[in-house]
C-alpha cells in the first residue's frame, strides 16, 4: 500500500539526486551496474532521514505497540520514528547473537504486542519474512511492514504469502521517474 503526499515528488527527486551513483558498482548478485542506490545516504542525511521518517508516521496503523527495526537499514528509521511518534522502538537483528542477551530483538518485550515492522528498503522481502516469523515465534502480532522505498516492483509475493502488508513512502519507479524529470 501507498499513501499519497503532496510532498512526496520532491521527496523523490531528492532522494534521488542524493543516493543514485553512477559508474561501476558489482551487485550483491555479481553482476556489474553502471548505476547504483546508495540507501545509506539518505539515512545519513539528517532533512532527508526526517522528511521520510515523517512520511512513514503517516503510515503506521492505529494499535501499534511496538516499532520494530530491522538490522542495518531500518535502525535509523525506527530510532527516529519512535522519538517522533512517542511509540517503543525494537531493535530486530538479522540473527541472535551468541553471547549477552542472546536475544533476536533487543529494546522491548514483544510477546502479546503489534509490532510494526520498519525497513529502510524491500527488494524480495526476505529480511521481512524472517523478522516477522522470528517476532511471531516470541508471541508478537506482526501483520505489516513499513518501508520508505519499495523495489519490489509492485510488492513481494512471498511478504503476501507470510501475511505481511506492505506499506511505502516511494516505490522504485517512482525514484526512477524522479531520476529522469
Amino acid at each position: 500500500m501507498h499513501r499519497p503526499d503532496g510532498n512526496l515528488a520532491q521527496l523523490a527527486r531528492d532522494i534521488d539526486a542524493r543516493c543514485r551513483l553512477r559508474g561501476e558498482f558489482t551487485l550483491r548478485s555479481g553482476q556489474v551496474s553502471h548505476e547504483y542506490f546508495d540507501k545509506y545516504l539518505f539515512e545519513g542525511d539528517p532533512a532527508l532521514l526526517r522528511r521520510v521518517t515523517d512520511q512513514l508516521a503517516l503510515l503506521i496503523p492505529p494499535g501499534t505497540d511496538l516499532l520494530g527495526g530491522l538490522e542495518l537499514g531500518g535502525i535509523p528509521l525506527v530510532t527516529m520514528l519512535s522519538q517522533s511518534t512517542g511509540i517503543p522502538a525494537l531493535f530486530v537483528r538479522k540473527q541472535a547473537k551468541a553471547y549477552g542477551t542472546r536475544r533476536i530483538a533487543e529494546g522491548g518485550v514483544p510477546a502479546g504486542r503489534t509490532v510494526l515492522l520498519v525497513e529502510d528498503v524491500i527488494t524480495t522481502g526476505g529480511a521481512v519474512i524472517s523478522a516477522a516469523q522470528a517476532l511471531r515465534e516470541l508471541g508478537a502480532t506482526v501483520t505489516t511492514v513499513v518501508c520508505a522505498i519499495d523495489r519490489s516492483g509492485g510488492g513481494s509475493s512471498q511478504l503476501a504469502a507470510a501475511h505481511v502488508t506492505v506499506c511505502s513512502v516511494l516505490t522504485k519507479a517512482q525514484l526512477d521517474a524522479a531520476g529522469q524529470s
